[in-house]
């Protein structure tokens, strides 16, 4: 009896603890981020950004129902950010989700707010349904109102609620000029970075001229010249240095032509101009083994189809600096790219920030493409080129300067009209983090890549690749007999024991 009280009493209090526990829980949110990037835990940026608020702001989520569960865990980690932030915020932030799929007037209330739908197929009654599935919020404050249109499953959460955030309690945004004039693309070229910026930024297309007052941008960006440039505009570009500037550049000094099969040097005396900072742009191709591919089309028959194939020439960048810039990059594809080196003397900082991978090589142009070689170990002889850097101190002038140079000119370049592309999201990271590293003093640059992007298995060795497949298979088979001789040594011990006269049952 007195047992029987003592078990109920043990259940009742295991019942009691679970209770006060989830009251807790409600009343005091908190987790323990084991995250290697620490994904869930907020930024000093957004603690900034909070600690400024003077009012509230509200966010009204619209998120679906019922999707299935790698989708619907977006809506739980956005919900846990709010409530962090709402926490942080002490009263500023208030928040409601919403299902815009139960109502149909809700339901318009958020695509005229702005909230784009995407369709997705969802598994009901044995049976594949297509369903409307809404991932966004609205947040307004004061008479302002800013839109999340999308929160892309995996992407960096915190930085596009921050960045909104700060967009709306911004009065004045920094300006960021695009030179434009000699051969570079256009604003309307970068759709993806002018998207990106337009948070933060006013981005301006710039054309110099005598009267162009140059020290009112905050960073300017010269990407992709590919007719001569005047030396007068390079003495702009030398008083804007020398009073401070910030400066982004990324060059062609190769390029390649796919309808004639080639690729030749390029010159616009921006490669002229570079050396004499300390920063060279060599005239030459990059290949690597660890590249992106291309699509060729070919003929079998009477049928016609198109095949990837790699193309050394794309080479794909995985090795990065430490620093704010690559902080979380992945995989940036460059295309014709040239290596980087240092010519400068030591009252210049240098930092490389892009490598090549440890099978790289180069060539002289012109270069003929044949999509049909076979690349041997011999094509790649050197390993871990420059491909980008970062220059820091008196570049022009008396004042410390900054300077970011890629050896590429088109990464982060999508085009216009039929010839428009999207690029992988780690181009336009790597573009918009300078200009970020180089504008911003919110620390906000941290936050755009605290996501998830693409994991790429590392490359191993043939060799290794069959030590690990016959350990795999020869391991448990070994495991297995050694467990088994272990099992008759056992029995045979046992036997033993039970035949001696003094052995008890």
């Amino acid at each position: 009896m007195k047992s029987k009280k003592s078990l109920l009493l043990y259940i009742f209090l295991v019942i009691g603890i679970f209770i006060l526990v989830n009251i807790l829980a409600n009343r005091f949110f908190f987790r323990i981020d084991l995250t290697q990037d620490q994904r869930y835990t907020l930024s000093q940026a957004t603690k900034d950004i909070l600690n400024e608020l003077e009012g509230p702001i509200t966010i009204t989520a619209y998120f679906s129902k019922g999707l299935p569960p790698n989708i619907a865990k977006t809506r739980q980690d956005f919900k846990d950010l709010l409530t962090e932030y709402a926490s942080r915020a002490k009263g500023n932030i208030v928040y409601e989700f919403i299902n815009p799929n139960k109502d149909e007037q809700i339901e318009q209330k958020a695509l005229q707010s702005g909230i784009s739908p995407v369709v997705i197929n969802v598994r009901e009654k044995n049976q594949s349904v297509q369903k409307k599935a809404y991932l966004g919020a609205v947040l307004k404050y004061a008479e302002k109102s800013e839109v999340i249109p999308f929160m892309q499953p995996g992407a960096a959460m915190e930085y596009a609620l921050s960045s909104s955030i700060k967009k709306l309690i911004s009065v004045d945004k920094p300006l960021v000029g695009f030179i434009q004039g000699h051969g570079e693309p256009t604003t309307s070229e970068f759709q993806q970075v002018m998207a990106s910026l337009g948070v933060l930024y006013t981005v301006e297309g710039i054309n110099i001229t005598d009267s162009t007052y140059l020290p009112k941008y905050k960073t300017l960006a010269l990407i992709a010249p590919s007719d001569s440039i005047p030396e007068g505009h390079f003495n702009m570009l030398d008083d804007y240095l020398a009073n401070g500037g910030n400066l982004v550049v990324a060059i062609n000094r190769v390029e390649g032509n796919f309808s004639q099969a080639m690729g030749r040097g390029l010159s616009t005396g921006l490669e002229t101009w570079l050396e004499k900072k300390g920063v060279k742009v060599d005239n030459s191709f990059v290949v690597d083994a660890s590249c992106g591919s291309v699509s060729v089309r070919q003929q079998q028959g009477i049928f016609t189809f198109n095949t990837q194939i790699e193309f050394p020439y794309f080479p794909v960048v995985s090795k990065f600096a430490k620093h704010p810039i690559t902080q979380g990059l992945e995989t940036v594809i460059l295309q014709f790219a040239s290596p980087i080196s240092f010519v400068g003397d030591t009252t210049l900082d240098y930092l490389p920030l892009l490598y090549s991978s440890e099978k790289s090589g180069t060539q002289s142009p012109p270069v003929y493409f044949n999509i049909q070689k076979k690349w041997g170990e011999a094509d790649f002889p050197l390993s871990n080129l420059t491909l980008g850097a970062l220059l820091e101190g008196k570049i022009s002038g008396s004042n410390n300067a900054r300077m970011v140079v890629i050896g590429d000119g088109d990464f982060a370049v999508n085009g216009q009209g039929n010839n428009a592309q999207q690029l992988q999201p780690d181009n336009i990271n790597l573009l918009v983090n300078s200009i970020d590293w180089l504008s911003d003093d919110t620390g906000l640059i941290e936050l755009r890549t605290k996501g998830i992007t693409s994991r790429p298995l590392a490359q191993i060795e043939d060799g290794t690749k069959k030590l690990l497949k016959w350990l795999n298979l020869l391991l448990p088979i070994i495991l297995i007999i050694i467990y088994g001789l272990f099992r008759i040594g056992r029995n045979r011990r046992i036997r033993e024991k039970r035949k001696q006269e003094d052995y008890n049952i």
